[in-house]
């Protein structure tokens, strides 16, 4: 199966877990004929600084939308909580509530079945319960019809000056 997005379409796409706007910016700096329809984030000085970037303030609590409020979109990104998965911090995997909001962006596409997505996270998701979290992740991302692949990156690799491993999720429609 080929998966082509063409420069010059009008994609529309979703930031969950939007933080300051790292994905929408990088979208609109490749696609200029994308639009952001919808983002969210919990934390106050997120919103606030995504506010001053962006000029709309992102929805809050993902687990209070429900998926009939969230616009149709083509792709949809999210750089969901790692605290739960990180080495830094309690490790609860989806023990851990902020842990299972990866099950929320399960939800949003099942709903509405966008075209592709992509999810970040801190590198030891990948490690996390012996490889069994993301394990889970991928069949239930696969069980909702999506071709998926992950890979783990580096941001000294690319030009940036700190060494920061995160993994990476992919999928798109396979309908």
């Amino acid at each position: 199966m080929k998966f082509l997005i063409m420069k010059d379409k009008n994609l529309k796409f979703i930031d969950l877990f939007c933080g300051i706007g790292g994905f929408r910016i990088a979208m609109e700096n490749q696609w200029q004929n994308s639009a952001c329809v919808f983002s969210c984030d919990f934390d106050s000085d997120s919103q606030k600084s995504y506010e001053a970037n962006f000029g709309e303030k992102p929805f809050g609590d993902i687990t209070k939308i429900h998926e009939t409020e969230i616009p149709e979109h083509d792709i949809l990104f999210a750089g969901f909580p790692c605290q739960a998965f990180s080495i830094c911090g309690d490790g609860k995997g989806f023990e851990d509530t902020r842990g299972t909001l990866f099950f929320d962006i399960a939800r949003i596409l099942k709903a509405k079945q966008p075209k592709a997505f992509v999810l970040e996270n801190v590198k030891q998701l990948v490690s996390h319960g012996s490889g069994k979290t993301l394990e889970r992740i991928l069949e239930t991302l696969e069980n909702l019809g999506y071709q998926v692949h992950y890979k783990v990156l580096n941001a000294l690799d690319f030009g940036l000056p700190q060494k920061r491993e995160r993994v990476f999720i992919l999928g798109f429609s396979e309908m």
